[in-house]
This record gives structure tokens, sequence and C-alpha cells, in this order.
């Protein structure tokens, strides 16, 4: 008598579908780490834009109808309590930007300025097209802007370093 066999069936996947579903998964987290890099970028031009325009709204406000006199108006904007919670500010006065660059408030008698520094390229000329009520915006190497809205090929000028130190700008207002 011939034994009986049974056709084997298969348990579990073998090693092609499992590296199939390995470069299928591979393939969506990368798509979705390309998605946030993006969400975050934008976000972070976002901050800074409303960063800078709290500042002018507040140094405004702080000094209506007076002038802004001359020199450094950060330790008032702190004790005041007048810069974003976005920014770290130091009991001296000393606020820094999520990139590490420390944001200055001068004084200029009847106009402040306003100097950001430490934008990434990406983060700069974002910021810079979407700005828009300013006297003047300057950035180094580069003629100061005095025509808005900004278009994006003045804004990537202004916007040229991409070293580690990143793009200053400088916002004059009244």
């Amino acid at each position: 008598m011939k034994p009986i066999r049974y056709p084997h069936r298969q348990r579990g996947a073998s090693l092609l579908e499992a590296i199939a579903y390995l470069g299928i998964a591979a393939i969506v987290i990368l798509g979705a780490v390309s998605l946030l890099t993006g969400a975050f970028s934008s976000a972070q031009s976002n901050q800074a834009g409303e960063e800078v325009t709290a500042i002018r709204t507040a140094v405004r406000k702080l000094y209506m109808g007076q002038g802004y006199g001359t020199g450094s108006l950060n330790q008032t904007l702190k004790t005041a309590g007048a810069f974003p919670n976005t920014l770290a500010v130091t009991a001296a006065g000393v606020a820094t930007n999520v990139w590490g660059g420390n944001v200055v408030v001068t004084g200029v008698t009847g106009t402040f300025t306003i100097a950001y520094p430490g934008l990434p390229q990406d983060v700069c000329v974002a910021t810079l097209v979407g700005t828009s009520g300013w006297q003047s915006i300057a950035s180094p190497g580069t003629a100061s802007i005095t025509t808005f809205p900004i278009t994006p090929a003045a804004a990537a000028t202004a916007c040229s370093v991409s070293v580690a130190a990143g793009n200053t700008l400088t916002f004059t207002s009244n």
C-alpha cells in the first residue's frame, strides 16, 4: 500500500514576498518623510514671518506717539513681555529664534530695525515673499528691498546664503 501524499500548504510569506513588502513599506515611509519635511519648512517660514510681524506690532504699541530712540530695544521688549512666545528670551533680553540666530531690535530715532538672522534659504525666500508693510528689508550683500510684494526672484537674490550660518534679514519700520 502506497502512502497518501497531501499537497503541502504554504504557511506564511515567502522570502520574495517579504522583500516586496519591505520595499513598498520603505517607499511609503520615504514619501511620508518628504511630505513632513515640506510641511515643517512651510510652518517655519510662517513662524518667522509671524515673529517679525509680532515684534513690529509690539514695538509700535510700546512706543506709540514717541520716538524709538537709538540703541537696542530688546531689554525693554523683554521687560514688557512683548517678544513672541516662540522666541527664547534670556534675562538679559537676548531673543533667539528657532535657527539659533539672535534677534536684535534697534531704535533709529523715527524708525526701528529688526535683525532676524540664521534663516535657511528656503525659509528666507518664503518669508520675504509673504511680507508687506515694511519701509525696507535688507540682506547683507544685496540692495534694500523697498517694493512690495517681493517677487520670488528678488527674494532668491536676497536669500543667496546657503551656509550653516543662514541668511540675515533686517526689517525697517516706522
